[in-house]
């Protein structure tokens, strides 16, 4: 027989400490797990879903006749310079007063801004204003005489510049 060989057996004590160092991780991992999907997501949609339905067809409506109009926008972002032309069915500048966008990531609240464009020309409107790399969702709200004419929303993605 083997002196040097000691026996070892797996007792209660040894399955308890497996058991709880499973459970420990896996409520670790979703402590983890739920921190982050709160802090990234806000979850709102809407503010208020009972008058956001009311509204609906109001503002289906209001995209019908705008579509009807003819108008077009071009936004461009070029380093620190946000651009936004707007043109009629013609292609000739549009009538516009003041342009604002509303800069907003498609995850997440945090990082969202608006911006209120400086008029350059008759369809020309820009501000100068560093805009971070990714992901945004842009809102642009076209007026003249304090009507809307043209609102829209775009998905862009924005390069990190000087790479």
């Amino acid at each position: 027989m083997n002196q040097g060989v000691a026996q070892r057996t797996f007792t209660g004590h040894h399955m308890l400490f497996a058991m709880a160092s499973f459970f420990a991780v896996v409520i670790a991992v979703n402590a983890v797990m739920a921190t982050l999907a709160s802090s990234r997501w806000s979850g709102l949609v809407v503010e208020d879903s009972y008058v956001a339905s009311q509204e609906f067809n109001s503002k289906v409506s209001a995209i019908r006749a705008m579509a009807a109009s003819g108008l077009s926008g071009n936004l461009s972002v070029s380093h620190e310079v946000v651009h936004y032309d707007i043109e009629n069915r013609g292609g000739a500048p549009a009538m516009v007063q003041d342009v604002t966008l509303t800069f907003r990531r498609p995850v997440g609240d945090r990082e969202d801004f608006q911006l209120v464009l400086t008029r350059k020309a008759e369809g020309r409107f820009e501000v100068e204003h560093h805009v971070p790399p990714g992901d945004w969702i842009v809102e642009i709200l076209s007026r003249n005489r304090n009507e809307t004419v043209m609102h829209e929303a775009i998905r862009v993605n924005i390069a990190e510049f000087g790479r």
